[in-house]
């Protein structure tokens, strides 16, 4: 673990509750990225962001020194990602049964694909935009696990041990979720991308 995680998660359990702002400013950006391809907007991406430090702060002397502190804040990011999920896949199915009309699907802006090096050219922003939102779309059609598992490897760079670790699970079930999103996300992407299968 980073000495200076270290040194703030001493203080805090040693009543120091403002040392805990180290720890959010250190990492919240990192978990944001995270979240917000895992939820696909930045609202929910926020509220989720905000429930992880909430239980990080109430579990932190839960937390045992010898592991990583960012591979611990990720795998409580994961698991409140994964509950809000499940909770908007019940409101979702509870509409459904209630006949009620599906709530407006407003166009949402990623904010990590805001920080732009270059100025691309119109066809190139269209093909783009329309590439994200196949991507986007290809995503929500992953389990929870497939996704998850797909952006902490192919967006996060973590190692499948680190995925692995995150998710609680071993590390053949993780490799096995990696490979499943990867082949249904070429399939759902290879007629835009025009492959051959």
């Amino acid at each position: 673990m980073e000495s200076s995680d270290a040194a703030a998660i001493e203080q805090v359990l040693a009543g120091d509750q403002d040392s805990f702002r180290v720890l959010v400013g250190r990492h919240s950006r990192n978990l944001f990225r995270l979240v917000y391809r895992m939820m696909g907007n930045e609202h929910d991406a926020e509220d989720v962001v905000q429930e992880t430090f909430l239980r990080a702060y109430r579990k932190l002397g839960q937390f045992q020194a010898k592991a990583n502190f960012s591979t611990w804040l990720h795998r409580v990011a994961v698991n409140c990602a994964l509950d809000h999920l499940r909770a908007r896949d019940r409101r979702a199915s509870q509409m459904v049964a209630d006949h009620r009309p599906e709530w407006d699907n407003q166009e949402q802006t990623d904010p990590v694909a805001n920080v732009a090096a270059t100025d691309p050219t119109a066809d190139r922003l269209v093909h783009s935009a329309e590439l994200r939102e196949k991507l986007d779309t290809a995503l929500r059609q992953l389990t929870h696990h497939e996704r998850t598992a797909f952006v902490l490897r192919h967006f996060e760079g973590l190692s499948i041990q680190e995925i692995g670790r995150i998710l609680g699970i071993r590390t053949s079930a993780t490799k096995n979720a990696v490979f499943r999103a990867v082949k249904k996300l070429r399939q759902a992407l290879e007629p835009f991308a025009g492959f051959s299968a």
